[in-house]
């Protein structure tokens, strides 16, 4: 094993074996600093000195809603464009100072924004940051780094469409919101990506790399005092534009059912979601609504993967989840099954489904789950990488730390009674949404059960 592998090596062992924040009993998030420069850039910092590492990210208003559709993609392909080199360090710099140390730098875009993150050792904190500076502030995009990646973008295109759950969510956003900014694909299209060149990546990053609107956590073993000295002389002089816009009203309405099926003729299988309108990150209700999906189907023993899974062999898995955004989000039931059971599938999908409006939940099972997310929630922040997401969320998403700080008591408090109202509030019972990735041919006819159907070529470019 040579030095850089056993660095990396390293790092990953020791970030395996954070220690939790706290108790399962007295849950609460360590304390933290919030202040923001004079460029107006949130900055968060959370000391943890269990062991020798720091956590670095950054969140920026650059992600797909940003994106028109005739560049669709330009967010993901512009933070992806960001680590292809910067004034003082070309794309190999970057990556020979990084591996050498054992550390990661990566960036990418989201839904509803961009992000930098980068994990190091306490040692490498000056070089590290010094790296993430240049990237952040001064990318070069170089042309010929742009047009390999862009190259490469159109032949994955081909190639997620071959698995039907690489791009069953970006069908289903583009279906139900349309021309809403959440209906945007967040892996762009051919045709947009061929018309993506390298000013179009300079104007996007320039409209939306801004302090203004963008936030930075740093996690791990470090003195706040000095850290925020450093940070100030790092960032202090990036400078940008006012906070970029996006209307994000207008979500559709959802006023009867609807199914899209996508046909990929060479399918020995039917991928689908069925889905309805979800609930924003910052929904007070937001734990009561996770306890009870995790009966319906966010564990291994949920009623969904029990009825589809274990008792009817119908498919390897079924779950649902919420997928939350600022103004709304998605509620979808996800499985896959054989070509020829795709109506049985579906069918006990929907009896499963609203057994939760019918018949409720009772004691027994609402203490099991209770009891679940009570164990899973604290190793969900364990590390410095997820306390770190968590504080960019805090920023993104509009909620604070009473999110961790009440989690308990709220999963306590949850009564049979206040079940049943979260889930007649917020699981959608009627004018669901259906997408169906299969055969054509074979499920076609079947479609028509759930409702008015529209079909597209999964060959066909976008979504």
């Amino acid at each position: 094993m040579n030095k850089h592998i056993k660095k990396l090596f390293l790092l990953s062992i020791l970030t395996l074996f954070a220690f939790p924040i706290a108790a399962q009993d007295n849950f609460k998030l360590p304390e933290y600093t919030k202040f923001q420069l004079k460029n107006g850039l949130t900055i968060y910092l959370m000391e943890q000195h269990e062991v020798p590492l720091i956590q670095f990210r950054g969140v920026f208003p650059a992600g797909a809603i940003y994106d028109t559709k005739e560049l669709a993609g330009l967010a993901g392909i512009t933070a992806d464009a960001m680590l292809l080199g910067s004034k003082n360090y070309a794309k190999s710099a970057i990556e020979e100072n990084t591996e050498f140390v054992g550390a990661t730098i990566r960036a990418g875009a989201g839904k509803e924004n961009a992000f930098v993150s980068s994990s190091f050792m306490k040692k490498d904190q000056e070089q590290i940051l010094s790296i993430i500076k240049d990237v952040l502030m001064n990318p070069t995009f170089p042309k010929e780094e742009i047009d390999k990646m862009l190259s490469r973008r159109l032949v994955e295109m081909d190639q997620m469409k071959e698995s039907p759950r690489s791009v069953i969510g970006s069908y289903y956003n583009s279906f139900v919101y349309s021309a809403h900014p959440y209906g945007n694909a967040e892996v762009g299209t051919k045709a947009s990506i061929e018309k993506i060149t390298n000013k179009t990546i300079v104007d996007f990053y320039a409209k939306h790399f801004v302090p203004s609107a963008s936030a930075i956590a740093v996690v791990g073993d470090f003195n706040t005092k000095a850290m925020k000295t450093q940070l100030e002389k790092l960032f202090g002089t990036w400078k940008g534009n006012s906070a970029p816009k996006v209307n994000l009203n207008g979500i559709p309405a959802l006023d009867k059912s609807n199914v899209l099926l996508v046909n990929k003729a060479d399918a020995t299988e039917t991928t689908f979601y069925i889905g309805g309108k979800g609930i924003a990150r910052n929904n007070p209700d937001y734990v009561g609504i996770s306890v009870i999906n995790t009966i319906l189907g966010g564990r291994f023993t949920s009623w969904l993967n029990d009825e589809l899974r274990v008792n009817s062999g119908l498919t390897y898995g079924a779950r649902s989840s919420f997928s939350p955004y600022k103004m709304g989000g998605n509620f979808i039931i996800s499985t896959f099954t054989a070509n020829e059971t795709t109506e049985q599938a579906i069918d006990l999908a929907l009896e499963t489904y609203n057994r939760l409006h019918i018949k409720g939940l009772d004691d027994a099972i609402l203490t099991s789950a209770k009891n679940y997310v009570k164990g899973q929630f604290p190793p969900d922040y364990e590390t410095n990488g997820a306390l770190a997401g968590l504080l960019t969320d805090m920023f993104v998403f509009d909620f604070d730390e009473n999110y961790i700080n009440t989690f308990t008591k709220q999963v306590d408090e949850l009564s049979l009674k206040t079940s049943k109202e979260l889930i007649e509030k917020y699981f959608p019972k009627d004018n669901l949404q259906f997408v169906l990735v299969g055969k054509a041919s074979e499920i076609g006819e079947l479609a028509k059960k759930y409702g008015e159907v529209k079909q597209v070529e999964i060959t066909a470019d976008g979504f």
